[in-house]
């Protein structure tokens, strides 16, 4: 038996898989929809609307009019069949009769644009609205980089070879300054030269290399927990009166300061300290109560911990003055307006992204996942749908992006063809259209096949 397979969280597992299916589902739908209604605006007989693909069977099928609405057994995406259109059903047969006046490709030009952005166009308009109902109902949530008052904890060794040090402020990458904490990574993360921090009171300028993602990529499996984190004391929130810490005299709101005269004030300084040790030995605390300073002793318990949690919210950091978290909760004709600013923000930097994989200096293509790494950006705790909202609208973000993309087979294949026979005013061959077709669908396949193999074996990290 494989004990790899044992030590495997499955509840967990299976809570992502639920939320990544439910996410497609919901995408793959209104993107096949916005093909759909647009084909029946300009009057195209639609023979099939699927999610998911159906190679051999369907796992649900029912004919409602001239349309097969249907489920299919192999969730990669889903697709709408129009009469009369080259697409990945490949029906030849039909393309050698005469054209007909509900086929697509008897429609004018303009038409048959406006068809092909119809999926594109839904998933931009559902991002809009999923990122308005999430500012209206959990509100735009903020960290000022500036409130940061102990500055930043860098979880992986890495950043440490690249000049940063624990307690660095990052004011700005690439000269430009930065505002929340939560752009902090992402704009760390597509750096071009250098990131400007402070540090005890002094700005430093760190150069940073071009692989900086492909090294991160590399390492990030190594690494537990995000991969920064504000820099915060060692201070008690939740203690268990039958705990061994409460009975050796530590108190909620206790900061502990230092460990056998070693200063660890930081939970960096003090989990790095802990790791060393084993369970019952015994060590003494300095301890600050108010304006008391104690000295405690106490036995470290399993796993080398002493038996006590830190402030669990970011409210709780807020009211004692580590940083401060704003919630702005919108209206709804507000909400709207901040959702498309929002999109924008999260289109532009996933575009930022797309060039670095682009660019083979960067080493960014060692990171391109496929659904094992979609999937483990949900939740595996429990069922948050702030959360899942929220990554639903960027997904949304991603697919109409590369759905726009000038590849044969995709939206944007198509989209080209359509717009140089507008100009030139000659239609491309129905052959070559088949051809590319196929040549389009040859590389998603085999980007599909690389980017899951890099999930699962690492070939892009040359493992």
């Amino acid at each position: 038996m494989d004990i790899t397979l044992l030590a495997i969280n499955w509840p967990s597992v299976g809570l992502k898989v639920a939320q990544l299916l439910l996410s497609l589902s919901i995408l793959v739908i209104l993107h096949e929809f916005g093909h759909y209604i647009t084909a029946k605006w300009f009057k195209c007989r639609v023979e099939k609307f699927y999610l998911f693909f159906d190679p051999w069977f369907s796992i649900f099928k029912k004919k409602i009019g001239d349309t097969v609405y249907g489920i299919g057994w192999l969730p990669l995406g889903g697709y709408v069949k129009i009469s009369g259109m080259v697409d990945e059903s490949m029906d030849k047969e039909s393309l050698k009769l005469p054209p007909q006046s509900w086929e697509f490709r008897s429609k004018p030009a303009w038409q048959r644009l406006i068809i092909m952005l119809g999926g594109v166009t839904v998933n931009i308009l559902l991002a809009f609205v999923i990122y308005a109902g999430i500012l209206m109902t959990w509100g735009e949530k903020k960290i000022p980089a500036s409130s940061l008052k102990y500055g930043i904890t860098f979880n992986d060794s890495l950043f440490n070879d690249l000049g940063f040090k624990n307690g660095d402020k990052v004011l700005a990458v690439d000269g430009k300054p930065v505002v929340e904490y939560t752009d902090i990574l992402k704009k760390v993360l597509v750096v071009n030269k250098d990131v400007t921090v402070e540090r005890d009171g002094k700005e430093t300028i760190l150069n940073m290399p071009v692989d900086l993602i492909g090294k991160l990529v590399e390492k990030k499996k190594l690494a537990e927990g995000p991969l920064i984190s504000p820099r915060i004391p060692v201070i008690i929130s939740v203690l268990d009166d039958s705990s061994v810490a409460y009975k050796a005299g530590l108190r909620k709101g206790d900061m502990i300061l230092g460990i056998d005269t070693i200063q660890t004030k930081f939970y960096d300084e003090f989990t790095a300290f802990i790791k060393k040790q084993k369970k019952g030995d015994t060590i003494s605390l300095t301890v600050k109560r108010n304006d008391e300073m104690l000295n405690i002793t106490t036995v470290l318990i399993n796993g080398g911990k002493i038996g006590f949690n830190p402030p669990g919210s970011h409210e709780e950091y807020d009211s004692l003055g580590i940083y401060k978290y704003e919630v702005k909760k919108y209206g709804f004709f507000a909400a709207f307006p901040a959702g498309v600013k929002r999109a924008g923000k999260e289109l532009q930097f996933y575009i930022d992204q797309f060039k670095k994989i682009l660019s083979p200096s960067t080493g960014a293509y060692k990171g391109v996942g496929g659904f094992k790494a979609m999937g483990s950006v949900f939740s595996g705790t429990q069922w948050d749908w702030e959360h899942f909202w929220t990554i639903t609208a960027f997904f949304s973000i991603v697919l109409a992006f590369m759905n726009l993309l000038p590849i044969p087979a995709l939206d944007g294949g198509h989209v080209l063809f359509t717009l140089g026979e507008m100009i030139t005013g000659r239609k491309p061959n129905e052959k070559f259209l088949e051809y590319a077709q196929i040549f389009g669908m040859i590389i998603l396949l085999a980007l599909m096949l690389y980017a899951n193999g890099n999930d699962w074996f690492g070939w892009g990290k040359g493992k």
